[in-house]
């Protein structure tokens, strides 16, 4: 069996968040995430992969450090990680303490996703220029690797300058905890696949992940760096990220869910609508993107069809449901996931 088939040989489940606003109060809306994740914990949910976003409804946990240190505290099996930590928005010192704080507070359970950031609205009020973020990304992720087998934080760029800074705090799991990075953007594929990246999807329909994991997979096994930061991983995971809703019928499903996409999509727009920026517009049509695959919605037994043809057709190893999205209630929410756990997981096999 070569390598690229090895990618296909497994399959495994995780969840994607954003813990939007809703009309709770806060430690309300942290408390049903935390017993969603107790749930997930208990199921066989491979990890659970949470947004940063700030100034938004989209989220009102803009500090994923705090909210995972809290999940680390009420779950044993989970593996429990940020997609994405976003660099240029932090003072490294203070970033690499947190990493290491939550890889020992959850027990060597952390996934680390690092990434620049998409949103220029956000980035401005961190005084952030998205157009120079790639190179402070890619300083940062080179101090912290570095950073956490060496216990120093020595470093000489453009934007960052540390000389001997000793750290006294080193990750759990060695050399440091997995890498992950998600991006729609094609053109990234070469360099995570070369460094061998765990990775998710979000959006994209199924044509369009099939050719980007399709790119991973070619690179992978023909440039893949024997010293690539996430070359300490034998066999990354190429995520799959779908919004989804169970209901007995496909016409109940549909129906709560198409109501919950207009809050969800009002709060991913917010900041971009604000700003009378339309970047978004595609992203509106709930009907268009649920033909495509990109909403899976319905009863247990369409939606076990759907997410088998999106792993058929897309080559994935690891799926990622968003259950808790729009203004779904927990009670709604805690229906769809125990219908996935009972009623569509068990039944879902490795693609092709």
């Amino acid at each position: 069996m070569t390598q690229a088939a090895t990618l296909n040989n497994t399959l495994e489940f995780g969840l994607f968040d954003w813990i939007e606003w809703d009309k709770s109060a806060p430690h309300e809306i942290f408390e049903n995430r935390l017993k969603m994740l107790e749930y997930a914990d208990r199921n066989g949910f491979y990890s659970y992969h949470l947004a940063e976003h700030h100034i938004t409804p989209l989220s009102v946990s803009p500090s994923p450090a705090v909210f995972l240190a809290a999940a680390a505290q009420r779950t044993t099996n989970l593996r429990l990680g940020p997609l994405v930590f976003l660099l240029p928005f932090y003072n490294p010192i203070r970033l690499y303490h947190e990493i290491c704080m939550l890889d020992n507070l959850s027990n060597g359970r952390l996934d680390l996703g690092v990434g620049r950031g998409v949103s220029p609205v956000e980035a401005a009020e961190f005084g952030v220029d998205l157009d120079i973020s790639w190179d402070m990304f890619n300083e940062q992720l080179d101090m912290f690797t570095r950073g956490f087998t060496t216990g120093m934080l020595n470093h000489r760029g453009k934007h960052y300058n540390y000389e001997d800074i000793e750290l006294w705090i080193a990750p759990h799991q060695k050399p440091y905890p997995p890498l992950w990075y998600a991006s729609n953007n094609i053109e990234t594929v070469p360099w995570m696949a070369q460094h061998g990246f765990n990775t998710c999807t979000v959006f994209a329909d199924n044509a369009g992940v099939r050719e980007h994991y399709d790119l991973y997979k070619r690179v992978w096994k023909a440039e893949r760096m024997s010293d690539g930061l996430n070359s300490h991983v034998a066999i990354p995971k190429l995520g799959l990220v779908r919004h989804m809703y169970i209901a007995d019928t496909d016409e109940q499903a549909r129906a709560e869910a198409q109501a919950a996409y207009r809050t969800w999509f009002h709060n991913i727009d917010y900041l971009w609508a604000k700003n009378g920026l339309d970047r978004l517009g595609a992203m509106r049509d709930f009907d268009a993107l649920e033909k495509k695959d990109v909403i899976i919605v319905g009863s247990p037994s369409t939606v076990r069809e759907r997410v088998q043809r999106a792993i058929d057709e897309t080559g994935i190893n690891y799926f990622c449901p968003i259950f808790a999205w729009g203004d779904l209630t927990p009670e709604q929410v805690m229906r769809c996931m125990s219908r996935f756990v009972d009623e569509v997981m068990p039944n879902l096999r490795p693609g092709g």
